[in-house]
């Protein structure tokens, strides 16, 4: 009885390490997969306009609690930190999520740095199959330099350190 137990952890567990390992499409030392944000009015923000700077590119939906937090540090220290950096973009994206529903949920939230749509999940899904909130910083050379999922204080501060190191 006690094999069979230890033997179904070890199974539930070899596939929770798989399903993760299989979340993730884009890594450290890819380059950024092309992309365009499209919002709602038609304006278009293709990534190849963003050649040659530190990009930070943040998935995030609005019903998830880690991500309400991980936004809230990037409105307190991340934002006021690079907004004027003209060598940096942050991409703030809401993976299914429209123009309107973005907008809505900035007037809650009061943040002031941009929210782009992902309504089809087309950018989310260049990058991952799963799991957010999910971040990839970007060099200069357009390679994935750090990249995380879910969100801790720790992971945070290590992401303000190697967009510190990359605008260098």
């Amino acid at each position: 009885m006690k094999k069979c137990i230890v033997a179904c952890l070890l199974a539930v567990l070899s596939l929770a390490i798989k399903a993760q390992s299989n979340a993730e499409l884009v890594k450290v030392g890819d380059s950024m997969p092309a992309f365009t944000v499209i919002s709602d009015d038609g304006t278009k923000l293709p990534s190849s306009s963003l050649k040659g700077k530190v990009i930070l590119v943040n998935f995030f939906a609005t019903w998830c609690p880690p991500c309400q937090k991980e936004l809230a540090e990037i409105q307190k220290t991340l934002w006021p930190a690079y907004k004027d950096n003209d060598k940096f973009k942050l991409l703030v994206i809401g993976r299914e999520h429209t123009d309107a529903d973005l907008q809505k949920y900035n007037e809650k939230k009061g943040f002031d740095f941009p929210l782009y749509p992902d309504k089809n999940r087309a950018i989310f899904s260049a990058f991952a199959n799963s799991l957010i909130p999910r971040s990839y910083l970007i060099g200069k050379n357009g390679k994935v330099i750090y990249a995380t999922s879910g969100y801790t204080e720790e992971e945070f501060s290590e992401l303000m350190e190697k967009i510190n190191e990359a605008l260098k």
